[in-house]
């Protein structure tokens, strides 16, 4: 008679009834591995620095303003040559990732945008300080792109949009971080000081960031497939017959997103303190409900992203975007109140679309032009999309803050129309 035990059965397992690594509300974290939890750590780091800096200009642009004697128009200004600068510098980046890596893209753009937000602290006049915005941008453009390539290559297919989702949901968190300091700083100083402290501030967290990305490496799969590739990232190579169709179609719809988003994000600070009159720290209250809202929007976006589908995500949102913005734009005098009910849902929306754009864009373009393809399309969409918060600026004098900011829903209404010439892609395995 055989002394050998039987072979142990599934059931037998102690083990068998833990559930598989990837399953959980933290299953998609886990499945990035050692390696992908550093990346998503440095990107997430880095996507919260790149939202601070931005919003270092929209909260104080009161203060710019009186400070520099500017109209609407010119403060207005600022955003849209920050845009563009930084879908120059985007683009640029993705070129670069596909070069020299995704991490050495990186490390770029955030000492770049850290050193040109200290100096907008320092500038003498109106004309130096556009141009210092202009080079801060440069480094604003390429991060978000290269940070969201480099975490899609390690994420899996089943989770890749929660997981880009909850990258996106740092910028939330620089935002309120802005929001906070914005409260302190102008609370302590004068204005005439005030702003210039508050882009001083943008340096700081650079330090740790360029730490966390030293422990970060580039996703070895994607490593051997680029170096394997005859060709490298080009603007050339992702406007080939091949490819042509899809960088339209993922240009226009960066576009709309952000031309919608920036309408809002430039001037909702300003809104709530010149047409409604509230106070530093009445802004930086109301501004809590739209951040939540937001932050919440990201997560949830992601999570419905791999539920329904990139398309239907960013279709679902763009609609909701649209009614929101109408909505809080006409919100009666005297009716404070909803500003704080109406901008969660405001919040929640215009992030929640952005969501499926670190997977989405990912998918569409093969890994030796990823960094070209997704940093060109977002960024050039982002240039083109600074558009709308200069018109806001300019139509705001005659029609008042508030009935210029419905002229963002018509961003959405791009974004909607151009998903008709982008294919799902949902699933999609990337090398």
């Amino acid at each position: 008679m055989s002394t050998t035990p039987p072979p142990q059965t599934l059931t037998d397992d102690p083990t068998a009834t833990e559930r598989p690594a990837e399953d959980g509300a933290l299953g998609w974290f886990r499945a990035l591995g050692p390696r992908g939890r550093r990346a998503f750590a440095g990107a997430f780091g880095g996507y919260a620095l790149d939202s601070y800096d931005y919003f270092t200009l929209p909260l104080s642009m009161v203060a710019l303003a009186a400070y520099f004697g500017l109209d609407s128009g010119q403060t207005g200004l600022f955003t849209t040559v920050t845009l563009l600068a930084s879908g120059i510098g985007g683009a640029l980046a993705g070129v670069l990732a596909d070069r020299a890596g995704r991490v050495r893209a990186l490390m770029i753009t955030v000492i770049t945008y850290a050193i040109f937000t200290v100096a907008c602290g320092f500038a003498p006049n109106f004309e130096s300080l556009l141009v210092f915005r202009a080079l801060q941008g440069l480094g604003f453009g390429g991060e978000w792109a290269v940070g969201a390539i480099l975490v899609a290559e390690y994420a899996s297919a089943k989770h890749r949009g929660r997981t880009l989702g909850a990258i996106q949901s740092s910028w939330a968190v620089g935002w309120a971080l802005a929001a906070i300091v914005y409260t302190l700083v102008f609370s302590v100083f004068d204005a005439d000081t005030a702003w210039r402290v508050m882009f001083w501030t943008g340096a700081l967290p650079a330090l740790l960031v360029v730490w966390m990305r030293r422990q970060v490496q580039d996703a070895p799969e994607a490593i051997a497939v680029r170096e394997k590739s005859a060709g490298k990232g080009s603007f050339a190579a992702i406007f080939k017959p091949d490819l042509l169709r899809t960088t339209i179609f993922a240009g226009l719809l960066s576009t709309g997103v952000q031309g919608g988003y920036y309408t809002l994000a430039t001037w909702v600070p300003t809104y709530l303190k010149s047409d409604r009159g509230l106070s530093v720290v009445g802004t930086g209250g109301y501004l809590t409900f739209l951040i939540s809202g937001a932050f919440l929007g990201y997560l949830t976006g992601g999570y419905l992203t791999d539920r329904l589908g990139r398309r239907r995500n960013i279709w679902l949102f763009a609609l909701l975007s649209a009614v929101c913005i109408v909505a809080y734009g006409n919100i009666p005098s005297g009716a404070d109140t909803w500003l704080l009910v109406l901008g969660f849902p405001l919040g929640f929306c215009m992030s929640a679309i952005f969501s499926g754009f670190g997977s989405y864009l990912s998918e569409l373009y093969p890994t030796a032009v990823r960094g070209s393809g997704q940093g060109f399309t977002y960024n050039a969409g982002r240039a083109v999309g600074a558009v709308f918060p200069t018109t806001v600026g300019f139509l705001a004098d005659s029609w008042g803050v508030g009935g210029a900011l419905v002229f963002g829903a018509i961003g959405y209404g791009i974004a909607a129309l151009a998903l008709l010439g982008l294919p799902e892609t949902r699933g999609k395995e990337l090398a």
